[in-house]
């Protein structure tokens, strides 16, 4: 497969609701934005559903503040008969500044599946 530079998916301000007591951006809640740029890649690349099998390789790296603006990039690396793995970037930017930080980052794997909810085998690209 063509190697691929990795393309934006999402792109959010972090806010009150997303961040613990001390202000710092929940986990989670970048592991859900993740996971969900993950899907946008994975559903158009296997023409239609597919779910999340695993998460492989998190690391947080630096926090995420409230009123940060979080930017995800996602990136296929492989397709197989029913599967595809995408790594996901995380990066954050103070809205007052140009500076862009990595602050985590993950491989997802993905399965396509039928409306049984049955795997199903992904069209090859030539």
């Amino acid at each position: 497969m063509e190697e691929q530079a990795p393309e934006l998916v999402i792109r959010i301000t972090a806010m009150p609701a997303d961040a613990n007591a001390y202000g710092d951006i929940f986990g989670g809640w970048l592991m859900s934005l993740m996971d969900m740029g993950a899907g946008l890649i994975a559903a158009r690349r296997a023409h239609g559903r597919a779910v999340t099998v695993a998460m492989d390789g998190m690391q947080f790296h630096k926090p995420v503040k409230i009123g940060d603006e979080v930017t995800v990039y996602g990136e296929l690396r492989k397709v197989g008969r029913t599967s595809l793995i995408i790594a996901v970037e995380a990066w954050r930017r103070n809205r007052h500044a140009e500076e862009r930080v990595k602050v985590t980052e993950a491989v997802f794997t993905f399965v396509a599946i039928d409306e049984a909810g049955q795997p199903r085998a992904i069209e090859q690209e030539l």
